[in-house]
């Protein structure tokens, strides 16, 4: 898909935020929610999307609701870092299919990276276990600030 195509309704994010697919939520307000990813790239892979913005890429996404996504992630990303200790971590965000984004809601990935461990390929890992999920993001939820 285009950078400038019309929002589709009925993509994996919004039939989540809508409850029709399931999710390992870590957390969520009434702004954002936040989730585990089922095809994580590294151990505590971490989704960051808007409840409500319809923004398909950052292009679109209107200026306050782009900063409460952000906050969201950086909170995030802190108990990220305290509940997995990795020795670092990605901040991912793909605009357009040749940019390599693959779901058109504007989403934030958080990939904690350790040197001894490789990334798997963005779409390309398997799917994780939901227990093992369910697991990562309640150690995560137990560091939020």
């Amino acid at each position: 898909m285009t950078l400038h195509a019309p929002y589709d309704p009925d993509n994996i994010f919004a039939r989540i935020l809508k409850g029709q697919i399931p999710s390992v939520k870590v957390w969520e307000d009434a702004d954002v929610l936040v989730f585990m990813d089922v095809f994580p790239q590294s151990e505590g892979h971490v989704l960051v999307v808007s409840k409500t913005s319809t923004a398909r890429n950052l292009l679109e996404i209107e200026p306050e609701a782009l900063a409460k996504v952000m906050e969201a992630t950086r909170r995030t990303a802190r108990a990220v870092e305290k509940a997995l200790k990795p020795e670092g971590f990605q901040i991912l965000q793909f605009n357009g299919e040749a940019g390599g984004q693959t779901v058109f809601h504007l989403h934030f990935h958080i990939v904690p990276r350790w040197a001894d461990r490789p990334m798997k390929g963005h779409g390309h890992a398997p799917m994780a276990d939901t227990e093992a999920l369910r697991a990562l993001a309640d150690r995560i939820a137990a560091e939020l600030e």
